[in-house]
């Protein structure tokens, strides 16, 4: 299942300024810090994230045509606030949900089966 695009653009805006507040101090929820790949403006994005054995995967629940994930991929820096820390994280791929289930650890893995979206998780790596 792909979230509509209306949806989105309501989340950005609306939803998304608030929930930056709350994020990181929830469970499978963390604020995504990310350079924009043509204005070089620094963005937070507001996502469910889920713990792998190197990293974190996060679903995609746009499509790929997300700005944040466009940003991403495009290389700048990535910073994951989640629980009152920031942890950089590099190596970033798209991979399907299935193939990222076998990535994240055993304590987030009810949760992460459990969200209807079926397109693509992102993985990325602790950097060190």
């Amino acid at each position: 299942m792909r979230v509509p695009r209306r949806i989105a653009q309501f989340n950005k805006r609306v939803t998304n300024p608030a929930a930056r507040a709350i994020t990181p101090w929830l469970p499978n929820l963390g604020t995504l810090e990310h350079v924009g790949r043509k204005s070089g403006k620094r963005y937070r994005t507001p996502l469910l994230v889920f713990k792998t054995h190197d990293g974190y995967a996060i679903l995609v629940g746009y499509g790929r045509q997300t700005d944040w994930l466009k940003n991403v991929l495009a290389g700048g820096p990535v910073a994951l606030h989640k629980r009152g820390r920031v942890v950089a994280l590099t190596n970033p791929r798209v991979v399907s949900k299935a193939e990222a289930a076998a990535f994240v650890t055993r304590r987030s893995l009810p949760l992460y089966r459990a969200f209807p979206y079926n397109e693509a998780a992102l993985l990325l790596t602790i950097a060190r």
